[in-house]
């Protein structure tokens, strides 16, 4: 890796490692759905710059409305909702670590959908790997743990969004040729747009009381953890390749534990431990194919988590 790329590359990870922290925070003064407002509006603005300054829109895109509209609600808007939802009824690094199960539901989308991910009894071993992870953190089977069952689902529920556009945008947004920076503007945007109508503004002021959540919201979710990451993940493309962009998927989940560990003081038993190595090595297990033993992007060209 060049210095700037490795640079970028750890950035990408920790950025969207702390995105998990800031949504507990927030979830203190706010709803799921304002917390998931305010970050697509703050994370539009460098989105949109970005786009600008590369030149990459077009009014000739707009013949494919439909397929930015339901990547809007895939890949933002169910997909930072869910994630919000299930923060809020979770430590920030259980959360975290389940957002690591990403890549799995891609796989298992892709299996349903595309009918081009080859069956191998290796990889229906990582999909139970990996899942197994995600069992041992939930633990369905005690009540008394502290893992509430619905936060959960939230969380599973985002992972499952988000790992169904992927599939969507490799089968019909990859062929249009379209620049990721205009996708993702347009996806964006729609979100925007779609969120101002559908979500309740009542009481989202007081978010200004809290000034750790406030500026963590703007700064941290909006304009760093949606806006910057993207950037960031296009200058990783661009200089190391999709698969080498895609591993940075690896680093939030144990940002995620490390940071609700050591910095706010979140009960981290072992078996939680073990859990994220478990997605993980699910995750690395699917990425590697049959045939020749390569790196599979578990996530599309276009855009990052």
């Amino acid at each position: 890796m060049t210095r700037p790329a490795s640079a970028a590359f750890v950035a990408l990870g920790v950025i969207w490692g702390s995105n998990f922290i800031v949504m507990k925070w927030a979830s203190d003064s706010i709803t799921a759905g304002q917390i998931t407002l305010l970050r697509v509006l703050f994370g539009f603005l460098p989105v949109l710059g970005y786009a600008l300054a590369r030149r990459a829109l077009s009014r000739h895109h707009a013949r494919h409305l439909h397929h930015y509209f339901a990547m809007s609600l895939l890949a933002t808007s169910v997909f930072y909702y869910a994630f919000a939802a299930g923060t809020a009824l979770l430590p920030s690094g259980i959360a975290g670590a389940l957002s690591g199960a990403i890549p799995l539901f891609t796989f298992v989308c892709a299996l349903a959908f595309l009918r081009s991910e080859p069956v191998t009894l290796l990889r229906f071993l990582g999909v139970l790997i990996g899942f197994g992870g995600v069992l041992l953190i939930a633990r369905p089977w005690e009540t008394t743990h502290g893992v509430d069952p619905t936060g959960v689902l939230f969380m599973l529920l985002g992972a499952a969004s988000v790992g169904a556009s992927f599939v969507y945008a490799r089968k019909f947004i990859s062929p249009l040729g379209i620049a990721p920076a205009a996708l993702t503007t347009y996806q964006i945007g729609l979100a925007l747009l779609t969120l101002m109508v559908v979500t309740d503004l009542d009481g989202m002021t007081t978010l200004a009381d809290d000034t750790r959540a406030l500026v963590g919201v703007v700064i941290g979710l909006g304009i760093l953890g949606t806006g910057v990451a993207y950037i960031l993940y296009y200058f990783i493309v661009e200089t190391l390749g999709a698969v080498t962009a895609s591993s940075a998927t690896y680093i939030p989940p144990v940002v995620a534990l490390a940071i609700g560990w050591l910095l706010v003081g979140e009960p981290l038993q072992l078996r939680d431990g073990i859990a994220v190595l478990l997605i993980l090595s699910g995750v690395a297990v699917l990425r590697v194919t049959p045939r020749s033993g390569a790196a599979v992007s578990p996530t599309p060209r276009w855009g990052p988590r």
